[in-house]
């Protein structure tokens, strides 16, 4: 059976996302999705909580049995631990390319891992997590753009935020 690895940060999980993974599920014999923690990132949530909520949206689309893990680790530390012979990666436009192309090289010649990419769904490809966040920090709808029962956490997460910020003064620094 081959395994399949879908890794990114997830946070949030978006549409685009889960439609890739989706499709992933249909072509490989068995996929997995890889919370990974880029350190260049400062997350919204906990990997444990993305993981959580991903598990949830794949349940209420029909897909119970995609494995949703994390790691703290390189991505082909883990293809190599459960077998996994590809990731899948979702692109949306140009950029997205010639990113992933330097990723999947490197990939390739830290364990033999091939990738492969999945062109985004049209309908989809403007979606990101950071427009996503910086869409609900700002109080527009992101129903559509995320899983439902992402919203509210999203929207909650954003409340505690922006409170912490309560009280700075960007002007006096």
């Amino acid at each position: 059976m081959t395994i399949a690895v879908c890794p990114g940060s997830y946070d949030p999980v978006t549409a685009g996302h889960l439609d890739v993974i989706e499709r992933s599920a249909r072509i490989f014999g068995q996929v997995h999705v890889l919370v990974a923690v880029n350190s260049a990132k400062t997350p919204l949530f906990s990997p444990q909580t993305r993981v959580k909520v991903i598990r949830r949206a794949l349940q209420d689309d029909g897909y119970p049995d995609v494995t949703v893990t994390f790691t703290h680790g390189l991505v082909t530390d883990y293809c190599t631990q459960v077998g996994a012979t590809t990731i899948v990666k979702g692109l949306r436009q140009n950029g997205d390319y010639e990113a992933e192309l330097g990723m999947a090289l490197v990939n390739r010649k830290l364990s033999g891992v091939e990738t492969m990419f999945l062109p985004a769904d049209p309908v989809l490809e403007h979606i990101s997590s950071s427009i996503v966040k910086d869409v609900a920090r700002h109080g527009g709808d992101v129903t559509g753009m995320v899983p439902d029962c992402v919203v509210p956490m999203l929207q909650n997460a954003l409340k505690r935020t922006d409170t912490d910020d309560i009280g700075s003064n960007d002007d006096n620094e």
